[in-house]
């Protein structure tokens, strides 16, 4: 970026595949890419929240387009860029925002449950970050954004493969924003706090638990989806070029603690 101004933040004319950007947090990183000017391609493991999400981005002038694939099948990243570059002609962001969370006792951990979670959150984050490096490094330009947790930096002490994947997201990132430099690709992690949605509502509720989680964070309050969407705007957009390598906790401050 020569200059700074508003167009600075601006994704007109740019496309961005987002995995699992139909529903949870991954909708409001949709809307918020799309409302900046991004044309918007949703790769997700059903149709769930396919209507929806399609009135909010039209909603902006903006296009959309689905694929319905599992993301940790052998060669789904190759296919989600390829469906992405025929739809639009162009690949300019990917947001690896698809993962899963399953919850064990330590001595009652299944094998296969470690394999889905690894597949999903790490491998998958990988195998696409590659498939869309070789386009972006190619053009000279691109963003890669992945989607990290309060446990890339944390213990889970009954959710091992997640935190193992996010701690590897975090090493991914690193890596890709190093090797990625020369071709003017940044590559950067956001990593969202204890945000305020359905799924959490039984934690934030949890009579033990959910005024423990308010006490670390310095205001006493959990965010809301919303919080996150300025913070991927700007790891998406040029105000960026000079930020790589990094992973940007929106947490409210919980990591203070």
């Amino acid at each position: 970026m020569t200059k700074f101004d508003r167009q600075s933040f601006s994704l007109t004319g740019q496309v961005a595949l987002i995995t699992g950007g139909a529903h949870g947090l991954g909708k409001y990183y949709s809307i918020a890419l799309a409302e900046y000017g991004a044309d918007i391609m949703v790769v997700s493991h059903s149709q769930r929240g396919w209507t929806d999400i399609r009135q909010a981005v039209e909603s902006y002038g903006q296009r959309i387009s689905f694929l319905q694939q599992d993301i940790t099948v052998p060669g789904a990243a190759d296919k989600a860029v390829a469906t992405t570059l025929k739809e639009f002609g162009q690949l300019d962001i990917l947001v690896n925002n698809a993962g899963i969370q399953i919850r064990n006792d330590v001595l009652d951990f299944k094998d296969e449950d470690w394999r889905k979670v690894i597949d999903t959150n790490l491998n998958a984050t990988y195998y696409l970050s590659h498939a869309a490096a070789k386009v972006m490094a190619d053009q000279k330009h691109g963003k890669i954004i992945n989607i990290g947790s309060m446990q890339s930096y944390r213990a889970g002490k009954r959710i091992f493969p997640y935190a193992a994947s996010k701690h590897g997201v975090v090493g991914l990132t690193k890596s890709y924003a190093d090797a990625l430099a020369p071709y003017h690709v940044q590559v950067n992690g956001l990593a969202p706090g204890y945000i305020s949605t359905d799924m959490t509502k039984p934690l934030q509720e949890d009579a033990v638990r959910g005024p423990e989680i308010a006490g670390h964070i310095p205001n006493g309050e959990w965010g809301v989806p919303t919080d996150l969407m300025g913070p991927m705007v700007f790891l998406a957009s040029s105000a960026s070029d000079y930020v790589t390598g990094v992973m940007l906790p929106v947490d409210g401050g919980y990591l203070l603690r």
